[in-house]
C-alpha cells in the first residue's frame, strides 16, 4: 500500500470514502471470520477488531448492495462500563445532513417552488446583502457561492467545549458570514463550507412557510420509515440509545486525555450538520436515494454532477456536487458524504448503480482532526480498496 499515506488520505478526505478492489464479505450480525480479499485491502472485521483503541472507542458498519452485504460492530458503549457497543445506537451524523438538505431543496425545485438558477437573495432579501446578489441556489448546494464561514467563539477544542451549549441561530450565522467580503466570484471556484447549507435551510423555510426540520421529516424521514433519524434542535444530548463519544483534549487537572463529549449542542451545524441517525436508517436512505426514490427525474442528476471549477485551496477539479462528492475508486465512480461532530465520524457511500454501499459510524477520539480517522480510513479501503 505504498501510494503514500498522504496520497491516500487526501483522496479519502475529498470524498469521505477511499477505494479499490471490491470485497464481498458474508452477511453477519457481528464481525465474521476473515472474508476473501486481496492483500491490499484489509478485511472489514479486521479493521474494527481490537476496539477501543487510541483513535476510536467504537464502530458500527454496514456494507450492502448487489455485490453482497455485511454488518459489524466493535468497541464499547462507554469507557466506564466497558459494555459492548450497541449496533443499533444513534449517533451524530454531522455533514451527512447536507444530503438530506440538498434532496429537500431539489424536491422543491421539482415542484417549481425553487429555481436553482435564481439568486438566493431573491428569496431572502432581508438576509443576503447586495454583495452576494448573484449567488444562485445551485451555487449554495455545490459550494461555489464564495460566501465565507461565519465567526464562532473559541480557537481551541477546549474553548469550543466550554462554549458547547451556546445556541447559534441560522440567521445570525448568515449575517456574520455575509458581512465579510466574498472569497471569490460566485461560480468560479469551489470551497466546501457549511454556510451554503445554512442558507439553503432558511430558503426551505421561506418558500414553504414551514420549519426546515418538518419539511425534511415530511418529505424524507416519514416516507422512508427512518424512525431513528431526527433533528435535535437546541437539545445538547442524544435521545434514545447511543454509544458515548470521546475527544482528546486538555482536562481540568492539566493533563491530556479523553473527555466524554456525547452532550454537545449542534446549532452551529443546523441544516448543514446536526442530524442524528443510525446505520440502518442511513443505509436505507442511501439505497433509496441512489435508486431515484427521494429525488426523481432530471433533478437527481444535480447530485451526480460536479461543477467544472477548481477547488479554492488545492486547485484540483471540484469534488462536490449538490449534497454529495465523487472520487474514482477501484476503477469506478463512488459517491458519498462524510460527517464529523465531536466524538463521532460517519459516512454514507455508494457506487452510482448501488452495487456497493457503505455506511459507518466511528466514535473517533479526534473527530474533527485534520487527518482522516485511521479506523474510518481502514473501513473505506476495505469496502472499496485504493484510489485510482
Amino acid at each position: 500500500m505504498k501510494k503514500s499515506t498522504r496520497t491516500l488520505l487526501a483522496a479519502a478526505l475529498v470524498l469521505g470514502v477511499a477505494a479499490g478492489p471490491a470485497i464481498v464479505p458474508a452477511v453477519a450480525a457481528s464481525p465474521p471470520a476473515a472474508a476473501a480479499s486481496q492483500a491490499s485491502s484489509p478485511d472489514l472485521s479486521a479493521v474494527i477488531a481490537g476496539l477501543p483503541r487510541a483513535d476510536a472507542t467504537a464502530a458500527l458498519v454496514r456494507v450492502g448492495g448487489t455485490e453482497g452485504s455485511w454488518r459489524g460492530s466493535a468497541g464499547v458503549h462507554d469507557l466506564e462500563s466497558g459494555a459492548p457497543a450497541d449496533p443499533a445506537a444513534r449517533f451524530r451524523a454531522g455533514s451527512v445532513t447536507k444530503v438530506f438538505t440538498a434532496a429537500t431543496v431539489l424536491q422543491l425545485a421539482a415542484e417549481g417552488r425553487i429555481d436553482l438558477d435564481r439568486p438566493a437573495r431573491s428569496y431572502l432579501p432581508d438576509l443576503i446583502p447586495g454583495r452576494y446578489a448573484r449567488v444562485t441556489v445551485r451555487q449554495l448546494l455545490n459550494h461555489t457561492h464564495g460566501i465565507p464561514a461565519p465567526d464562532f467563539p473559541g480557537d481551541t477544542v477546549e474553548e469550543w467545549y466550554a462554549n458547547r451549549f451556546v445556541v447559534h441561530t441560522p440567521e445570525a450565522m448568515v449575517r456574520s458570514a455575509t458581512a465579510k467580503p466574498r472569497e471569490f466570484r460566485p461560480g468560479t471556484r469551489q470551497h466546501y463550507l457549511n454556510i451554503g447549507y445554512t442558507i439553503a435551510g432558511l430558503l426551505v423555510e421561506r418558500v414553504t412557510g414551514d420549519t426546515y426540520e418538518r419539511q425534511v421529516e415530511r418529505r424524507i424521514l416519514r416516507p422512508l420509515g427512518l424512525r431513528d433519524t431526527y433533528f435535535p434542535g437546541e437539545a445538547a444530548g442524544i435521545t434514545g440509545p447511543y454509544n458515548h463519544g470521546y475527544q482528546t483534549m486538555r482536562l481540568d487537572d492539566g493533563t491530556t486525555g479523553l473527555r466524554d463529549v456525547s452532550v454537545w449542542g449542534t446549532t452551529d451545524g443546523w441544516a448543514a450538520g446536526d442530524i442524528v441517525s443510525t446505520t440502518a436508517d442511513l443505509e436505507r436512505f442511501t439505497r433509496v436515494l441512489f435508486k431515484g426514490g427521494v429525488v426523481r427525474g432530471p433533478l437527481l442528476e444535480e447530485m451526480f454532477t460536479l461543477p467544472k471549477v477548481p477547488d479554492l485551496k488545492s486547485g484540483d477539479p471540484a469534488a462536490y456536487s449538490a449534497g454529495l462528492s465523487m472520487k474514482r475508486l477501484g476503477g469506478r465512480e463512488v459517491w458519498g458524504k462524510t460527517g464529523g461532530r465531536w466524538g463521532y465520524n460517519s459516512a454514507i457511500a455508494s457506487t452510482r448503480d448501488g452495487a456497493r454501499t457503505l455506511v459507518y459510524s466511528v466514535n473517533s477520539t479526534d473527530a474533527k482532526g485534520q487527518d482522516m480517522n485511521p479506523t474510518a480510513l481502514g473501513l473505506m479501503v476495505a469496502a472499496y480498496g485504493l484510489p485510482d
